[in-house]
């Protein structure tokens, strides 16, 4: 951490005015306070107080309530990680910080979720050796006012997936995204139009588990903050249009022990290690149950369809993009490169709940020695012999799976797995009469 003067005299060279601090709740939502930065030595020796209640919002700011949490009672300390402190390119005069939250008393509060994936990252370590890397692909849709009312209509143009022509018709868009990265320290590994019209998508670096988690926070406002700057609004809701392709939000891991890379040069399927094999097997066996975590939106099953790449089948394969789990080897002098990519998760999820829960369910399969079942190859749709199980249609369907999974919920701890569990329960009643165009219409402004 940078010495007080020294930090102070970095924010006010950038002409810095306000600092934001950020959590996510368990609706996905990132929820903000922020402080002038004459305050900001106080707010880290003392925190700032926001309630516990905001653990039980859901996507519309309704308000349910769980075992543990809920109601007006109550306080807590938003304490920023100025290890993460960014200045932000794209708004000027503003820094941001993601927060760890304290009981009044600075014990740690139980149901905090940057807390919860630095405990399984340390769990890791301490049990097995085990280091984590962790990046997250993210998709969003961008759309400009539309000549009807409130209609909007995708921005970027509605030329080839992948084209360059749409590239270069948002080349100046584009441009501000990268700059934007380059000078926040944040370096990308892809940015590139997407399948849909008005899509695009971001690859983040590989890290350590909680900052894989703050750079996916920090990537989505940025692009919210530079599509702004554009007039444009950009969405990373799970569905956008219903007759459209989705937005992912896809998690990269790669294990490492001893300065190695375990998901090579090992004895296992594709040179997977034996930990390697482990860990991916108990993702696969918890991934019903991960769903309510990664996929916790109704929105996210419009999403979570056959044969459009969205990891709707519980099976994994080698450099397979219908398989939930997808292994690449990479380039064989390409130490970094192998890794898994878990392709069902979206933008409605906590990235901090994802990579700790995904972290909680490899250790499982490490623990209980998991090997792989036969990898699929293809698309799991069209197998007419033997196909791979779906993973659940519906949220209800994946909160049946949480519900019983022992594993996540120890994990989580009551106070947070509680809450989780009573906002996916809030949210499956918020839309039980909705049609899908309904929860499009209600999702894809909130992310």
């Amino acid at each position: 951490m940078e010495p007080e003067q020294q930090l102070m005299q970095r924010l006010n060279a950038a002409k810095v005015s306000a600092v934001a601090l950020t959590w996510v709740d368990n609706a996905g939502l990132t929820r903000v306070k922020a402080v002038p930065v004459s305050r900001l030595a106080e707010a880290v020796r003392r925190g700032v107080g926001m309630s516990p209640v905001f653990d039980v919002f859901l996507v519309d700011d309704s308000i349910t309530s769980s075992p543990r949490i809920g109601g007006p009672d109550g306080d807590l300390r938003l304490v920023p990680d100025l290890d993460r402190l960014t200045v932000l390119a794209a708004q000027p005069g503003w820094a941001w910080a993601p927060a760890d939250r304290y009981e009044q008393t600075r014990a740690p509060y139980a149901a905090c979720q940057r807390r919860f994936v630095r405990r399984q990252a340390e769990r890791a370590l301490a049990e097995h050796g085990l280091e984590l890397r962790m990046g997250f692909e993210t998709e969003w849709v961008v759309t400009r006012p539309g000549d009807l009312g409130d209609a909007r209509v995708p921005a970027g143009g509605a030329g080839p997936a992948y084209g360059m022509s749409r590239l270069v018709e948002s080349s100046d868009y584009l441009r501000d995204l990268a700059e934007a990265f380059a000078a926040q320290g944040l370096p990308l590994l892809q940015l590139h139009p997407e399948y849909s019209p008005g899509q695009f998508e971001i690859s983040a670096r590989p890290a350590a588990p909680v900052t894989a988690a703050d750079d996916a926070v920090l990537v989505r406002e940025t692009v919210r903050a530079v599509s702004q700057r554009h007039g444009l609004a950009a969405s990373f809701a799970p569905v956008v249009d219903t007759a459209g392709l989705g937005n992912g939000r896809h998690l990269h891991l790669s294990l490492w022990r001893g300065g190695k890379n375990a998901c090579r040069d090992g004895d296992g399927p594709f040179g997977m290690s034996a930990v390697c094999e482990a860990f991916l097997a108990g993702v696969l066996r918890e991934l019903p149950a991960l769903l309510a975590i990664g996929a916790p939106s109704p929105a996210s099953y419009l999403r979570l369809r056959p044969s459009v790449w969205a990891g709707a089948f519980q099976c994994w394969g080698l450099e397979n993009r219908e398989a939930a789990v997808r292994f690449v080897t990479g380039a064989p002098d390409d130490q970094d490169a192998a890794n898994a990519e878990i392709k069902c998760f979206d933008g409605a999820a906590n990235p901090y709940l994802v990579t700790g829960a995904v972290i909680a369910a490899g250790l499982a399969g490490v623990a209980d020695g998991l090997t792989l079942p036969q990898p699929v190859a293809g698309d799991p749709a069209e197998r007419r012999v033997a196909p791979p199980p779906r993973l659940p249609e519906s949220l209800p369907a994946a909160l049946d799976h949480l519900e019983s999974a022992t594993v996540l919920r120890t994990a989580l701890g009551e106070e947070l797995y509680g809450a989780i569990l009573a906002v996916r329960q809030g949210e499956v009643a918020l839309f039980a009469t909705a049609t899908p165009e309904e929860i499009a219409a209600a999702t894809r402004e909130r992310y």
